[in-house]
């Protein structure tokens, strides 16, 4: 399984209320969530994001409190998958409960950049900034767990 599209960066230590603002959370309605997605951080995310895209991070991406609105919106805006340095542990298994690629590759994190085009083999864990031609090796998640993202999280998993 593969994704391709434009990056996103972001800093370190992006919390949850950045990820999806608080004062959105009174509808269950994934869409309409999704609409507000990074706008406190970037205002422009949700008009630009398309299907594939990368969003790049530092550490502790996901940090703040528990709620799986944040990878859930992430995903629903389209995007692709998630790098980082590191992932808050909750948000980590959030993205896999409800079926969001995230890869943890220090080296990636740091040297691609806004607007890089980015293509991310989940399978090897192989990242190929396009733009710049440099390959970087995230450590892939295990069968099991890719079977999970790729039926759409947990509990399409066991249906």
């Amino acid at each position: 399984m593969n994704t391709e599209g434009k990056v996103f960066k972001y800093p370190d230590n992006v919390d949850t209320d950045v990820i999806i603002p608080a004062r959105y959370l009174n509808t269950p309605n994934a869409k309409e969530l999704a609409l507000h997605c990074m706008e406190d951080i970037d205002t422009e995310f949700v008009k630009n994001v398309e299907a594939g895209d990368v969003m790049v991070a530092g550490w502790n991406f996901g940090c703040g409190s528990s709620r799986e609105h944040a990878p859930l919106v992430i995903k629903t805006c389209g995007t692709g998958v998630v790098i980082a340095k590191s992932f808050a542990r909750i948000f980590y298994r959030n993205a896999i409960n409800i079926g969001l690629p995230i890869l943890e590759c220090e080296e990636a994190a740091e040297e691609i950049s806004a607007n890089d085009k980015v293509n991310v083999n989940f399978d090897t864990g192989v990242i190929t900034n396009l733009t710049t031609g440099k390959t970087y090796k995230a450590q892939p998640f295990p069968p099991f767990i890719q079977n999970i993202i790729a039926k759409g999280g947990l509990l399409a998993s066991l249906k």
